[in-house]
């Protein structure tokens, strides 16, 4: 360290640059100035590419703690690790990188810094290297100690510190082509300023996440690799998602969290559209794609294609495969890295990657009935006994007499359901009772709803009841086989979800109302009013009711106001009409009404009596129309099914006022919100803390 401060001292000086602020700076400073000294705090950050930028950001203080006390601990950085982030980051500490535990992203450099100095383009600090910052604050020790000022440094980049009191130190950019000969740095560029510590500068620094985890919720993405406007991945946008829940924790649980009852939820990403275009299928495309429009075609093949890829039976079972084997890795290396854990486990997924979750849960197989659904496909929760046998929907058919053929076949009703014409033909089953028979089950497939107990079909969804019977049938998607999850998810959450569009399109027309997933006890179906890809699911298991779906309450209570406004001027309107229509009722009674002045006293009498009944007549229908009206309000509990235990499954949000003006323009928008959208988090936490007997604060209405 003599050599750099003999050359510190050389430098101070031949330093020409005046400094207006240093003489009163050494008025204020006391001459006593060792005893002013205090080491430096440190504070560890880590550089992530941000818009093809170099951000630095810090870690929370927790982790910045524990990344110190591993680093003062004396012990060999070299093999260190320290969990970061909630466990979800390791950073090495002899390599000074930072990296993902549960998924794929590159690793990033992690720095204990203790100096800063002011970016170019932005007001963001930038810390100095590790070796630099050390002697930086050697110089400033010095400064201090022996009270000697406007110390220059020069950085193993040619750039030019000076230290000229403690409130005042600059660095300085060389500029290119500058003389070698020796110009003068400081004159040259606009100073920046350097701080010293991280207290000095502005940056956000959060206390740090509960280690508590109390629900791990798997997020999958919907179609392309970016999940909002500003094309971010998955990993970021539930990063939002998961800071968005840690802020309601703390303002809606207060009490809980206050009790030591709840520690947080941690959300994981699940990506499976890198898997899917890494399988060679770019390329392909690529060679058959036009050279026009070439942004336009690429985002095509990128993103809208990977609809068309889910309806391709090599490619369906491509991405179904990744997203239960990545959920299945990843909750094993959870629980691994967390041996403690004893919470619950549920799945939420956006857009396709709704689609995607629902048919692996209509495809999952009760571990009580894993022997029976083996030997076949039928839903074992139903009683088969109370079902008619084959012999005797024969026997209704008046075709008892080839019920031997068929026993002989081994074919029961689930196979004969399945035979084609030629299958029966080949039977040695004559034309006409071949088409009683085809014409049958055909009916009875048109009237059912949908059993996906079957890893045969991808289309098991539990069919409509008639008679008592269950059939399997396909409704239009692909075969593949459905690999199992490792866990039973307890609730079900949909993003936006176009569900009921492709059971639709797949050919399905209702959902039994008895009929839930074999393994996942709730599903909530949530949407924004103005998104373009988001379905109800209710009216397919309830068609013949129309009804509202639930509103979600805004996160800090009540409706948005314009959405009240619009109500009470609706119901104000309505009364002005109701007025407006019974004063013109009541004049055009009075005006049609035939002049009689030679009426006697007692028909006036009898009159004026009419008069009252009339009015006390009319005022009975008003207050019919509002005890109507109270009722309308108080409808009684819909019964849509037991897909959600009993409760409701559409829930709607609540649209911003700005987007009530013009639903086209935030309709693109709308379907990617819900990553910051507290209302959609605040119900998610909401539900899943219920299932553990802990309610919000207070009751939103």
């Amino acid at each position: 360290m003599s050599s750099v401060e003999s050359h510190q001292e050389h430098l101070s000086q031949s330093d020409p640059s005046p400094s207006p602020n240093s003489c009163s700076s050494f008025e204020l400073i006391d001459m006593d100035a060792g005893s002013l000294y205090e080491p430096v705090s440190p504070h560890w950050f880590y550089c992530k590419i941000i818009d093809s930028k170099e951000t630095w950001i810090p870690f929370n203080s927790e982790d910045s703690q524990q990344l110190e006390e591993a680093y003062g601990s004396g012990k060999d950085c070299n093999g260190r690790v320290v969990p970061t982030d909630g466990g979800r980051y390791d950073v090495h500490l002899g390599e000074r990188m930072r990296y993902a535990v549960y998924w794929d992203e590159l690793a990033s450099e992690v720095r204990r810094c203790t100096w800063f100095y002011k970016g170019d383009k932005d007001n963001k600090y930038v810390p100095y290297s590790e070796s630099f910052s050390q002697v930086l604050e050697e110089t400033y020790r010095l400064a201090v100690t022996l009270d000697e000022w406007k110390k220059k440094l020069e950085s193993p980049n040619r750039e030019i510190i000076i230290l000229h009191n403690p409130k005042l130190m600059v660095h300085y950019q060389p500029i290119a082509g500058s003389d070698e000969w020796g110009s003068t740095p400081t004159e040259q560029g606009r100073p920046r300023t350097v701080k010293r510590g991280v207290e000095n500068i502005s940056v956000d620094i959060h206390c740090g996440e509960p280690l508590q985890i109390d629900h791990l919720v798997f997020v999958v993405h919907g179609i392309g690799p970016a999940c909002d406007l500003r094309f971010r991945s998955i990993v970021q946008c539930v990063n939002d998602f998961r800071s968005v829940s840690l802020n309601l924790l703390q303002t809606h649980f207060k009490k809980a969290q206050e009790n030591q009852q709840i520690g947080r939820v941690e959300f994981l990403p699940v990506n499976w559209h890198s898997p899917l275009h890494s399988t060679g299928v770019d390329v392909d495309l690529q060679r058959i794609t036009l050279p026009s429009i070439n942004r336009l075609r690429h985002f095509t093949n990128d993103t809208i294609l990977d609809v068309f890829f889910y309806n391709s039976p090599t490619y369906c079972q491509t991405i179904v495969d990744t997203v239960a084997s990545e959920m299945n890795r990843i909750y094993t290396l959870f629980l691994q890295r967390n041996p403690d854990f004893k919470g619950g486990v549920s799945i939420a997924g956006h857009s396709l990657g709704s689609l995607i979750l629902f048919d692996i849960l209509t495809n999952q197989k009760d571990s009580l009935g894993d022997i029976d659904s083996e030997k076949g496909s039928l839903n074992i929760a139903v009683d088969q006994g109370d079902a008619p046998t084959l012999e005797e929907d024969l026997k209704k058919l008046q075709l008892s007499e080839f019920f031997n053929v068929f026993e002989k076949e081994k074919v029961d009703k689930e196979a004969l359901a399945l035979c084609t014409d030629k299958d029966l033909q080949e039977m040695g089953i004559p034309l006409g009772p071949r088409k009683k028979i085809l014409n049958y089950f055909r009916t009875r497939k048109n009237s059912v709803g949908i059993n996906r107990q079957t890893t045969q079909s991808a289309s098991a969804v539990n069919i409509s009841k008639e008679n008592d019977e269950y059939l399997d049938v396909g409704i239009g998607q692909v075969s593949v086989k459905y690999p199992r999850l490792i866990y039973k998810p307890e609730i079900f959450f949909a993003f936006g979800s176009p569900i009921g569009m492709f059971l639709t399109v797949r050919g399905l027309k209702r959902i039994d109302p008895n009929y839930k997933f074999p393994t996942c006890k709730g599903f909530f179906n949530i949407y924004h009013p103005f998104d373009p890809v988001a379905y109800r699911i209710e009216p397919m298991v309830v068609p013949g009711v129309e009804f509202e779906p639930m509103l979600i309450p805004h996160h800090k209570g009540r409706k948005r106001m314009h959405l009240e406004l619009r109500e009470g001027l609706t119901r104000m309107s309505m009364d002005l009409k109701n007025n407006l229509l019974g004063s013109l009722r009541m004049a055009w009674k009075s005006f049609t009404r035939a002049p009689y002045p030679a009426l006697q006293a007692s028909e006036t009498a009898e009159e004026t009596e009419a008069e009252p009944e009339s009015s006390l007549e009319n005022s009975s229908d008003v207050n019919a129309d509002e005890t109507s009206a109270a009722v309308k309000e108080d409808v009684p509990p819909i019964n849509v099914g037991k897909l959600n235990g009993g409760q409701r499954i559409d829930y709607v949000l609540q649209e911003k006022p700005i987007e009530s003006f013009n639903e086209y323009l935030f309709a693109l928008q709308s379907h990617l919100c819900y990553w910051e959208s507290e209302d959609t988090v605040l119900l998610v936490l909401k539900e899943i803390y219920q299932t553990q007997g802990i309610f919000l604060d207070q009751p939103l209405q």
